[in-house]
């Protein structure tokens, strides 16, 4: 029930999905004894989708969530293992191309990649399955990880892969199973910058002990927070990214899959 919720009524919630239904239920109402109620919906949802697209909200619901952990230190020493979330690889695609098609996260990939190489003895889970509530036999992101990583010089023999998984507390039930962490192992976790407080929340609410690892930036730090932007298609798709993140932090806490609102670096 929760999975479908979320890829139905999270999705509805976007503000960009949302103001457009405003809109189409303020024109219904115009050709309606209602028509001062549809002109003011149709309005406010005009107004709204370009202050969403053009102002730097997005921007400002983004730089919490990246600013929340820093950058892995190196100094914390060898990881035993690294442990990268899915989205960086569309799976339908890839079936339909027969090799691997990047989605908007392979920074994801490309990072774990990077540390695998530097780290050679740290073994290598991609946990990515497909995000599709009717997916069955549907390709999963996993079935083309491996492929990718070896590719990028990583020997097959240390790659693991978890393709069940549909959302980010299915990533850290299934991984957890299957890398069966022993007491005394480090183990990184690879993501995009502003999904990691989610991320870490579920991973310690499992009883999956990670060393954060964010990457993926989508903002170059405070100087962007003054920065509008000229093209509301990019506004607008950080405003659903951030919205869809802070939406993901409520549904989580409130159902008991993380133990706090916001997680950060501190356990609770």
């Amino acid at each position: 029930m929760f999975f479908l919720l979320s890829k139905t009524l999270g999705v509805l919630l976007l503000p960009t999905n949302f103001l457009i239904v405003v809109g189409l239920v303020g024109m219904t109402l115009l050709a309606t004894r209602f028509f001062s109620l549809g002109r003011k919906l149709l309005m406010a949802s005009v107004l709204l989708l370009a202050f969403c697209g053009f102002s730097p909200l997005g921007i400002w619901l983004l730089y919490p969530l990246e600013q929340r952990f820093p950058p892995w230190d190196a100094a914390q020493g060898a990881p035993d293992g690294i442990v990268v979330l899915g989205g960086a690889i569309d799976a339908d695609l890839s079936a339909g191309r027969g090799t691997a098609v990047f989605d908007t996260f392979a920074g994801r990939l490309i990072a774990a990649a990077a540390l695998a190489r530097r780290y050679p003895k740290a073994r290598l889970l991609y946990s990515g399955g497909n995000a599709d509530p009717g997916a069955v036999d549907a390709p999963r992101e996993a079935d083309f990880a491996p492929a990718v990583f070896e590719s990028l010089g990583i020997s097959r023999d240390r790659i693991l892969v978890e393709r069940r998984s549909r959302n980010t507390f299915e990533n850290a039930e299934f991984s957890k199973a299957l890398a069966a962490p022993k007491d005394g192992e480090h183990w990184l976790l690879v993501t995009s910058a502003f999904h990691m407080p989610r991320s870490v929340g579920i991973f310690r609410k499992v009883g999956f002990s990670v060393e954060p690892c964010p990457v993926d930036w989508q903002l170059a730090g405070a100087s962007d927070l003054t920065r509008s932007t000229v093209i509301a298609v990019d506004g607008l798709q950080r405003t659903d990214l951030a919205t869809r993140e802070w939406i993901g932090l409520l549904a989580y806490w409130l159902t008991g899959k993380t133990s706090t609102l916001f997680p950060g670096p501190m356990p609770e």
